[in-house]
């Protein structure tokens, strides 16, 4: 009987030793990134590494279960597939940015409503930068506070379209005059005083695309683009 308690814990601890012997081959040596537009698929693949304590993929699924989420700018989400002992592909969600304006030498970026979203020392030329607005303070997760609301409530208009189209727009600016032009490329497109936005922006795609200006510089010229005047012209710079 005595021969019997003695050897139980033995058992338990080669069964211990065994279960961290076994777990210690789970080495976590590839990561492979998807998704990433504005987000640096180097801190995504820091933060994975981070949570991979000694490198252990055993130890970043639990932590990717029940532990905290490091915020990665641009990131709203992280779907971690485990393929194997040793590589992990991870899914990267993007937080839907409308555009961005600059700030003391930073970019401020904001969704469709208009809330700061992230700042940046670095501007995406896939997000439109917006010239022209001015703000004195701004606080994430807060709107803008634009001196001019209706011009902002105009530019989260296009952004809104922007996106509803698929547009690929880098610049929004306003002239003098208070008209609107957006820039696509090495294209600058005039759209008068926004009267006539939701046609323009519903055919501007096709238009760009039907009459192959892409990869062209210059002007088109929308300004009196409308339903009963469906008529472009385009200059070559």
């Amino acid at each position: 009987m005595r021969r019997k308690i003695h050897i139980i814990p033995i058992i338990i601890l080669v069964i211990i030793l065994g279960a961290l012997i076994y777990a210690s081959t789970y080495t976590l040596t590839t990561i492979e990134v998807k998704g990433c537009t504005l987000s640096s698929e180097e801190q995504v693949r820091e933060s994975i590494k981070d949570h991979a304590v000694m490198g252990n993929t055993l130890l970043l699924y639990l932590n990717n279960k029940f532990g905290e989420k490091d915020e990665i700018p641009f990131v709203t989400k992280l779907d971690i597939d485990f393929i194997d002992k040793h590589k992990v592909q991870v899914q990267v969600y993007e937080k839907s940015v409308a555009g961005c304006i600059e700030y003391m030498e930073s970019y401020v970026y904001f969704d469709k409503d208009g809330i700061v979203m992230e700042t940046s020392k670095e501007r995406s030329d896939d997000i439109p930068y917006i010239k022209g607005l001015t703000v004195k303070s701004w606080e994430l997760g807060e709107k803008l506070p634009v001196e001019n609301k209706k011009k902002f409530d105009q530019i989260l208009n296009i952004t809104q379209l922007v996106d509803k189209y698929d547009l690929v727009i880098q610049g929004i600016q306003f002239s003098a005059d208070g008209e609107i032009i957006l820039y696509h490329d090495n294209i600058e497109i005039q759209l008068g005083d926004g009267s006539n936005l939701a046609v323009q922006m519903m055919n501007l795609g096709s238009i760009l695309e039907s009459e192959g200006l892409e990869g062209k510089a210059g002007t088109l010229y929308m300004k009196e683009y409308s339903l009963e005047n469906p008529i472009a012209s385009f200059k070559v710079k």
